[in-house]
């Protein structure tokens, strides 16, 4: 039962560590990024009046506070803030977010350059309070390596949950207010979050000295084989997945081109997406979670490449031709992307997570975790650059086809690139300490 998986879990770590993942994933990931992103859609497009090539291109400037990952994981690392390296920095994420969310929500007609900064403000809030509860996973699953899939199995089912709530509300209260609740909670759990204080270095040199060392192992750590390539697969197989999403939203609610779906059922659409994650959670973790990694990220790769078929479907209204409605349809093609997005995901996640020297597991963590926003950023512009090649505007989806296609394509083309994931189990030892 989930309620003594959650005891249990509590018991071999630690409450308010338990506590830090549910609110973290759950809260801020979850609710927060899932509210933000159909909230900032309908801004962009109905507020500012951009076309979807133009907020392909801002959606990727998102991706900087994620890049900046390696910065805030050698701040935890290595600079405690009256003794403690982790609870600091909830707060930080917390004050972040909130003046970020207040300044967008209550700041009247902003300029299109100063609500971009404010939304990249409540972005930088989330990264900050993902990078250090990640700081906390990485340790605990190299301590206790038989929990390593479990807790990586709790944050998805609680990132899957809160998507599920921010989804749902985002469809009815289109109010940027609201992201101001996850900030307010990242500082509560900053004050209850439980943490060993350390002693502070007493001087500059000492500071000096563990920044050189952390700087050494993360160098040494990225160049063994077993890190780099791994690393390099995560890069590419998130780069070469083009985003088209601004443009298929435009698409979405056009009244002429499209199906014309209307605000609340975008919101009933991505809701019953992150029902379906959580479906792929289950799957992973009660039949996946002991296979090789290298056989499973292939086959969900190969899913993941069949499912974006649907797509192309959809656009050319295939759907409607054999009797399938475009809510029916959407539906469909949502649940099933999100699950095998899932499955691909969280051995990713597993594997990088293993692959983190001690004493520094949060800097290179959250190097592995940058590498991964370079790559949504990369396929975020590349996808936005594709989409104002082939002429898609705010009224013209005449080609909006071909982007999914090249896509599509670039999808099955990564299947190539699976020989760089190791061939090994959860369980085995990946980086020999020393190494």
């Amino acid at each position: 039962p989930f309620s003594s998986w959650i005891r249990l879990l509590s018991s071999k770590l630690s409450p308010t560590f338990v506590l830090g993942v549910v609110l973290v994933y759950g809260l801020s990931q979850g609710f927060s990024f899932s509210f933000f992103k159909v909230v900032s859609d309908y801004y962009w497009k109905d507020v500012q009046k951009l076309q979807p090539s133009a907020v392909q291109l801002f959606v990727g400037l998102y991706t900087i506070p994620w890049l900046m990952k390696p910065f805030w994981g050698l701040l935890t690392d290595v600079f405690p803030v009256k003794g403690y390296h982790r609870r600091p920095y909830f707060i930080l994420a917390g004050v972040v977010g909130l003046a970020s969310a207040a300044s967008v929500a209550f700041g009247g007609d902003l300029p299109v350059a100063l609500a971009l900064i404010c939304l990249i403000g409540v972005m930088a809030g989330i990264a900050i309070a993902d990078v250090t509860i990640d700081a906390c996973i990485a340790r605990n699953s190299i301590a206790i390596r038989s929990l390593a899939t479990d807790m990586q199995s709790l944050s998805g089912a609680c990132s899957s949950a809160g998507a599920l709530i921010g989804y749902s509300t985002s469809g009815f209260f289109i109010s940027l207010g609201l992201l101001g609740i996850s900030p307010a909670a990242m500082i509560a759990l900053g004050f209850v979050f439980q943490e060993r204080e350390e002693e502070i270095p007493i001087d500059d040199q000492q500071t000096t000295k563990k920044l050189r060392e952390a700087a050494n192992g993360m160098q040494r750590t990225i160049q063994l084989p077993q890190v780099w390539k791994p690393a390099l697969y995560l890069y590419l197989s998130i780069a070469l997945n083009i985003s088209t999403h601004e443009g298929q939203f435009y698409w979405y609610t056009d009244p002429n081109a499209g199906p014309a779906f209307s605000q609340e059922f975008v919101g009933i659409i991505y809701a019953l997406g992150a029902s379906a994650s959580i479906v792929g959670v289950i799957i992973y973790h009660k039949y996946l979670r002991d296979q090789p990694f290298r056989s499973l990220v292939f086959f969900a790769q190969l899913l993941f490449a069949a499912s974006g078929v649907l797509d192309l479907i959809f656009i050319l209204r295939w759907n409607l031709k054999i009797g399938i409605p475009d809510y029916l349809f959407v539906v469909t093609e949502t649940c099933t992307s999100k699950i095998v997005s899932r499955l691909r995901g969280m051995p990713m996640m597993v594997l990088c997570s293993q692959l983190c020297p001690v004493g520094i597991e949060g800097t290179f963590f959250a190097l592995l975790m940058c590498i991964d926003s370079l790559g949504e950023l990369t396929a975020k512009w590349g996808g936005g650059m594709v989409l104002n090649f082939l002429g898609v505007t705010r009224r013209d989806f005449k080609d909006l086809w071909l982007a999914i296609a090249i896509r599509n394509s670039l999808r099955f083309l990564t299947l190539g690139l699976a020989f760089l994931i190791p061939n090994s189990v959860p369980t085995d030892v990946l980086l020999i300490p020393g190494e």
